[in-house]
């Protein structure tokens, strides 16, 4: 694989369809997660607004310098003027075409407090990091989540030589950044620690230039530490030696970034004394290396940090494979008073249905592992439709009814 050929996305169809029935399509995703080069493939005329030379005349007249255009058109990096929205709202509500318009962004929102004027006209589509799925170029292969949905369990495969628990954390090192991947460790940490100055710098000042950086820093180097954690509020300020009210602004521009992002409780009336508490996640387990500066052997000797991590990387795969998965599954976590009962990932499908899924850094899974799994099974019954255990072992293992161990490989084998 060079460095110059293109990985084929998982969302590819979906903007393939997509583009050929509306008039205009968002891409939302972390900087530099591929998303103007997917893009780029579908359109004749590329704006790039992070250049000051070809921003000029959108800040001028954004009407008049999109009816220039030969179409279609990608605005990429749309927040650098976010009135071209509007342009493009007026230019779709008086031609309806398919196919006009493809907007990328590296934010989650419009600033917050401007009304959103794409609604109706503008389809997002979620586009993360770079799965492992899509780097072994398997993305026509049935999604993790639909083969559970669909009572496909025994089709959860596993490579002829499945990889171990170092090469696991090697590959959640390499990131899901499509320019990183063909680096050496010694580059990759360098550029890794680039994006995270870039971050904390340049692209805070597209939302908020008052912020501090060092302050800031720190309040994702508390992140870092709690990725995968279900964390209070007052003990990432003080970790930061932020006030509340600092902390909040940090949070919201951390996820507005899409580089902080939260995984919300799951709720049932059937079960009792659940907590509301969300686990906290930083998108990208190397950006957690990052920031902790740590390698794979820091990580590997860590217990906490490494089942943190994993869960992390676990998590970052979901959420790439999430858009595509016709069972549409929303990701949530589970856990009672206390740590009674918890489970690390829930997948909630239509209808209430369930899938649990642990993650364990173990390669040989015990009975005990599936204990949380087994009371979420007996207690919500047929809602009930499958667990995993996720380890790093080489096998897939029958547990009990409806549950299974598997490698972590499995969500892209």
């Amino acid at each position: 694989m060079s460095r110059d050929s293109y990985i084929p996305r998982m969302v590819d169809p979906i903007i393939d369809g997509l583009f050929r029935t509306l008039p205009a399509i968002m891409l939302v995703g972390p900087r530099a997660t591929g998303k103007t080069t997917t893009a780029v493939r579908h359109v004749e005329t590329v704006v790039r607004l992070d250049r000051d030379r070809e921003n000029a005349a959108f800040l001028a007249d954004p009407d008049a310098a999109l009816g220039r255009l030969p179409e279609p058109v990608l605005l990429d990096e749309w927040q650098i003027v976010p009135d071209v929205l509007g342009a493009v709202k007026r230019a779709v509500d008086s031609d309806h075409r398919p196919g006009r318009f493809i907007l990328t962004g590296s934010v989650w929102s419009d600033f917050g407090g401007r009304t959103w004027p794409g609604t109706g006209r503008v389809v997002r589509i979620d586009m993360m990091g770079l799965a492992v799925k899509e780097l072994e170029r398997n993305t026509r292969r049935p999604a993790f989540a639909d083969l559970l949905a669909h009572g496909r369990i025994q089709e959860l495969a596993t490579p002829a030589q499945p990889p171990d628990l170092a090469d696991y954390v090697d590959r959640a090192l390499r990131s899901g950044f499509p320019e990183a991947q063909w680096m050496p460790p010694s580059v990759r940490a360098r550029w890794l620690d680039s994006y995270v100055e870039q971050t904390l710098t340049r692209d805070i000042e597209t939302l908020d230039g008052r912020r501090d950086p060092v302050r800031l820093r720190a309040y994702m180097e508390a992140l870092a530490l709690n990725t995968a954690g279900v964390v209070t509020d007052k003990t990432l300020y003080d970790a930061a030696a932020v006030n509340a009210r600092t902390g909040e602004a940090y949070e919201r521009l951390l996820r507005d970034l899409l580089v902080a992002d939260k995984v919300p409780a799951w709720f049932s009336n059937r079960l009792k004394r659940l907590t509301r508490g969300s686990k906290r996640y930083l998108v990208d387990p190397a950006l957690v290396a990052a920031l902790l500066r740590v390698d794979e052997r820091a990580v590997l000797r860590d217990g906490d940090l490494l089942g943190r991590l994993l869960d992390t990387f676990v998590v970052q795969q979901l959420r790439a494979e999430a858009p595509v998965c016709d069972s549409r599954p929303r990701i949530y976590h589970l856990r009672q008073d206390q740590g009674r009962h918890e489970v690390d990932i829930i997948l909630e499908l239509g209808m209430g249905r369930v899938i649990g899924i642990e993650v364990k850094a173990a390669a040989t899974p015990r009975h005990d592992d599936a204990k949380h799994l087994r009371w979420l099974r007996d207690e919500l019954g047929d809602r009930f439709v499958a667990g995993v255990v996720l380890h790093t072992g080489p096998r897939v293992i029958e547990m009990d009814e409806k549950i299974v161990a598997a490698p972590i490989c499995v969500l892209w084998s």
